[in-house]
Formats: C-alpha cells, structure tokens, sequence
C-alpha cells in the first residue's frame, strides 16, 4: 500500500517552497526546485522535514546558488553516501592502481570506512562527525600509526570526489592523529657501522650486497630486489631504479617520483662487482648464462632472492650485534636521517629517495627542527664570541 503523499501549500516567499502536514498534524516545510542538467534534461531537487520556513529557504537557496553557479554534480549527488561513493572511486580507479595499493584500498574499505562511517551522506558528513565515528574508534583497536594509515587511504578517496565535482573540498585535511608521528626505526652512523660489520660476517654475498645497497642508497626494498644488471652503470657509478618486485612479481615504481637515478660510491660499487662474478659462477653451475636482463639479487639457487629473506637475516643481525631492532625500510630512514644530519638539502633528498620535498618535511620534520635548533645556537655563539 502506498503512503499517501502529504497536500503541498505555497510559501509567500519563493514558489518553489511550501508547507505541509505530516501524520501527526505537524506543520513542517520543503522545496521542490526544478532545473536542468549539464545535459539540458529537466530535473527535481527536493527536501523535506523542515521545522522552520527559514531552514527549508536556506536549503533551497543553497541548492539554487550551485545551479548558477554551475555546481549541478553536487546537487544531484548531495544524497550519496560515503559507501556508495567508496564503491565508485573503487571499481572506476582500480585499474589505475598497482595490485598491494587495490588490495590495501580495498580491505580498508570493507573493515573500517564502510563499518564505521558508510552510512554518513559524503556532502553532509563533517570533521567532528569523522573524527568521533571513525578516528576515536579506530584508535580503541589500532596504532596511532595504523589510524593515520586509514585517515589517508580516507583522504585519497574524498580528494576523487572533489576532482570529480562530487563535493566542493576535503574537508579532512586538517585532521591531526593522536600520537607524533616521530621515526625511530632507523640506526645512528655508529649503529650502522656495526649492523654492516655484522651482516658481512655473518650473512651470505647476496644478503650482505643487498643490505649494503639499502644502507648506501636508500632504496626501498622492493627497488633493490627489482634491479636488473642493466640498471647498474659501473662508469659513472649510477644505479637507475625503474621497476619494484614483490611476492606478485615486478611491475612499475610506486610513484612517478620513483623512477630515477642515483650516484653511488666506491665501497658499493666494488661490492657489486664482487657480487657480480659470484652470481656468474652460481648460474653457470646450473649451465646458464648471467645476463644483463637477470635481477641482480639471486639465491645459491640461481632464482630471484624472496622478500622474506631479509626479515630472517635482520633478525640475526640483530641478536648478534645486540643494537636495537630495525626494519629493512630502517635502512631507508637510516639513510635519510644521516644526510638530513649531515646538512644536505631536503630537495636532494628528496629527489634521491624517490619522494616529495613535502614528504620528507612530513616524515623527518623532527630531525630537521633539532638541526634549525642547532643552527640558532651557533649563530648565537658566533655573535657572542
């Protein structure tokens, strides 16, 4: 049976709102405002339940300064909720992304976005709102660090409906995480000293030449296991990184910033050398041949070296030299941190870790205040002498 819609009476103030009489007899008010699309097809927007005449004319007005204004997206959007438009920035970009980036989104999306905060309407939903339903509520389960893993997938998905004219802007973008976001996985120079001393007598050529590589370039690790001979220039002492290896096989960097090359030194460049001839006598023990199109990190089986690897050698790194516990990725920041310390420019930086001047301000930002610290007090020193 259906429900019988309420009688509509005009409103003095404008012809497109009106009042009505619900089921209990309350006077509550709505607008029915007609228009057309970028199309030229004729359209209805309408909203009801007002208490007031002044809220429905506000709403109304509202809606007729986006039509003018050319903003027809977000009026015939304005019902859409976060759910469905995660459904639609999923299954439009998933192509787009590389396969550990689709599944990462994807999970996220189906075990904390939508749970949480999938029933809010994507035009309506606002900080206070997302920060008590889906910030506060992932933080009584997970890491501060985790929480700021999901605030950004989160971010990444509403910046698609602001390209798309879902909605005007992100609105989350100032949203600060509980907990500093300050990196401690990585090694002091004397540290590292001592990990490398550690890996070269303890580890085989492959695990030592690769963990040599992580702490004299800063590669991320699926850089370092996606490297071909190819990509490795001995006379002008360069490596080019233009791929990564995971378990799902190589494939593209992860940015466009990714792709580049770096200088090396000596101390690496004579490792790689070394590596090289072992490699050439391990793969003819099999009765092949190396080739410059081989990966450079094999296995004494002559097969590309396993991700694993080097999280079971870490960990006897670790035991045996008694330093604290780092992470492959801790070479990355290893490498960063010491170039920040040793004064060299954030862009050049950047540029050879394969990230934005932006990230790096982000990911560092407390390293590099301690040397602004340092810098202040040696110009006071020098004018006090």
């Amino acid at each position: 049976m259906k429900t019988k819609k309420p009688k509509l009476y005009k409103s003095k103030i404008d012809k497109d709102l009106y009042y009505y009489f619900n089921a209990k007899k309350e006077k509550l008010w709505c607008y029915r405002y007609h228009y057309y699309d970028a199309l030229g097809k004729r359209r209805e927007k309408s909203r009801q339940g007002f208490e007031t005449e002044q809220d429905a004319y506000r709403a109304l007005l509202e809606v007729k300064s986006q039509i003018i204004n050319g903003e027809v997206k977000q009026v015939e959007n304005s019902n859409l909720t976060v759910s469905e438009w995660l459904d639609i920035w999923f299954e439009t970009h998933k192509n787009e992304w590389e396969i550990t980036s689709r599944n990462q989104r994807e999970n996220a999306i189906k075990h904390q976005m939508k749970p949480l905060i999938g029933k809010y309407k994507l035009a309506t939903l606002d900080k206070t709102t997302y920060k008590r339903e889906f910030i506060n509520k992932l933080l009584e389960s997970y890491e501060p660090s985790t929480v700021r893993l999901f605030h950004r997938l989160f971010k990444v998905a509403i910046n698609a409906a602001v390209d798309d004219e879902i909605i005007p802007r992100n609105r989350f973008k100032k949203i600060t995480i509980p907990g500093e976001k300050v990196v401690d996985n990585f090694l002091t120079a004397d540290e590292l000293k001592l990990f490398l001393t550690t890996a070269k007598e303890t580890e085989n050529i492959t695990n030592y030449t690769l963990i040599l590589l992580l702490a004299y370039t800063g590669l991320r690790k699926g850089e370092a296991l996606g490297l071909k001979w190819s990509d490795i220039d001995y006379k002008n002492k360069t490596i080019t990184v233009q791929r990564t290896r995971d378990k799902y096989g190589a494939r593209s960097p992860k940015t466009k910033n990714s792709y580049r090359t770096i200088l090396v030194d000596d101390t690496l460049i004579r490792q790689l050398k070394l590596y090289r001839s072992w490699c050439k006598q391990t793969m003819l023990s099999f009765g092949k041949h190396l080739s410059d199109e081989d990966f450079v990190f094999i296995s004494s089986t002559g097969k590309p070296t396993s991700e694993n690897t080097l999280k079971y050698c870490f960990d006897r790194i670790i035991k045996k030299s008694g330093i604290k516990k780092i992470t492959p990725h801790g070479l990355r920041h290893t490498h960063a941190t010491l170039l920040i310390s040793q004064r060299i420019p954030v862009k050049v930086i950047a540029e050879r870790l394969g990230n934005t001047p932006e990230m790096i301000l982000n990911t560092y930002g407390h390293t590099l205040k301690s040397l602004e610290e340092e810098t202040v007090q040696a110009f006071e020193q020098a004018l006090n002498l």
